[in-house]
């Protein structure tokens, strides 16, 4: 176990109440550690329910390419703690990991904190204390209360689009979700909203009013559409003709001029057109879709296209489903579903697509029974079985003769899946 792993370790038993939505705690912390989060480099700021990950890799291929260091700042991980802090490109090292977390562990004492406040802290200590020019930070969860929404004056918010998930955090209904991740938007800066349910559109536009942001709407002041080789992006600042993005599913396209208006839409950081194109075309962000056939784990599976994917509620479920679809092929599936996740609406997106799934735990989680994911499955007139572990489902269903399966339903089973196949995230 690395010195960071045994901190980290450290602060979940002493703090084990992993989500409790305050500023306040954060806001004392930070005051002790010198105000960190008042010495960062121009700061995109990413909430939403689904497409956080991929717009921010958008935006980090872009910037990049246009020559410019980035920090970024994402969760949960995958494999290892380190892929949530990116320092100027690169992954952190684990003996500056170590000592930040040491440094706030410190600082903190023994007063109540969790663990995402901790380590978003000690993050933001990196990211004032190591030179980059840019800082793509994405809300953890929610957005308004989110430990990440400290930054007083970033140069652009961006709203994903909306469905509903962590209700028991959030709210039961897509307004009140929605307006909880717009409270990123601040006075006088851009706040990017791709489409959105006309509930959430509106909650998004009275807290965009209520506090002085300029919104910038999909369909109202952008747009993209697909092309025969790429896509056109269009703003009153003209049109953009655009290459496919890197990242698969016909969805992709979407998260990509999600990232182009959110550049285009500030007046800080100056990103030429050349760069967006290259930039879209080396994004990279794993477990979305990826396609993991002849990973050095899996090259005894000769016969059959896997794909990985982490969505973990209805609409990640419908974006898969639209992928699979996009390319036909009989396919099944390996699902693994933590247990506060909506198993029915996740299932019955999924259904049209996939021929049979086998149902499987997620270990060192509290997820779904897979007997109870099995019978669900049943009730909808899917074929279902278990087995004890995604490679054991794996192996039965390219025994089976699937020409395409799918592993999905969890980040954490998909972290688990990318470790055990020699796919670290780099």
């Amino acid at each position: 176990m690395s010195g960071s792993d045994r901190i980290l370790a450290r602060l979940m038993a002493l703090h084990p109440k992993k989500i409790d939505l305050s500023l306040g705690r954060m806001e004392r912390l930070l005051a002790r550690l010198g105000h960190p989060e008042r010495r960062l480099p121009p700061v995109f700021h990413v909430a939403g329910t689904n497409g956080k990950g991929s717009t921010v890799a958008y935006l980090r291929a872009v910037l990049e390419a246009a020559g410019y260091r980035v920090h970024v700042y994402t969760s949960p991980h995958l494999v290892a703690f380190r892929e949530r802090i990116r320092l100027a490109g690169t992954l952190i090292p684990e003996d500056v990991l170590s000592d930040l977390l040491a440094r706030v562990e410190a600082v903190n004492g023994d007063d109540p904190i969790t663990f995402f406040e901790v380590t978003t802290a000690a993050a933001f200590l990196a990211f004032a204390e190591h030179p980059a020019d840019v800082l793509l930070l994405e809300v953890g969860l929610g957005g308004r209360l989110d430990a990440t929404n400290v930054v007083a004056d970033p140069v652009a918010a961006a709203v994903t689009p909306i469905s509903l998930d962590h209700q028991e955090f959030l709210g039961a209904d897509i307004a009140t979700i929605a307006a909880e991740k717009a409270g990123i938007a601040r006075a006088g800066r851009p706040l990017v909203s791709a489409l959105q349910d006309p509930a959430a559109h509106d909650a998004i536009a009275r807290v965009a009013d209520a506090v002085g942001a300029v919104p910038i709407v999909e369909g109202r002041d952008w747009e993209a559409r697909l092309t025969a080789d790429g896509f056109t992006y269009a703003d009153r600042m003209g049109e953009l003709h655009l290459p496919l993005p890197n990242l698969h599913g016909p969805h992709q396209y979407r998260n990509a001029a999600l990232a182009v208006a959110c550049l285009r839409h500030q007046d800080r950081v100056p990103v030429p057109g050349e760069a967006v194109a290259r930039g879209i075309t080396q994004a990279i962000w794993p477990a979305r879709l990826q396609d993991i056939t002849g990973a050095p784990g899996l090259r005894d599976l000769r016969d059959a296209e896997i794909w990985l994917d982490g969505g973990h509620n209805p609409a990640g479920a419908a974006t898969v489903a639209a992928a699979l679809a996009a390319a036909p092929k009989r396919t099944a599936a390996v699902i693994g579903l933590l247990a506060n996740k909506d198993a029915d609406g996740f299932l019955a997106a999924l259904r049209p697509e996939i021929a049979e799934l086998i149902a499987v735990p997620i270990p060192g989680e509290t997820a779904h029974d897979p007997d109870h994911l099995v019978a669900r499955a049943q009730a909808i007139g899917l074929a279902a079985s278990v087995a004890p572990s995604w490679r054991h489902g794996l192996d039965e269903l390219v025994l089976r003769g699937y020409p395409r399966v799918v592993i999905c339903g969890s980040l954490y089973l998909a972290g688990q899946v990318l470790a055990a196949v020699g796919l670290l995230p780099e």
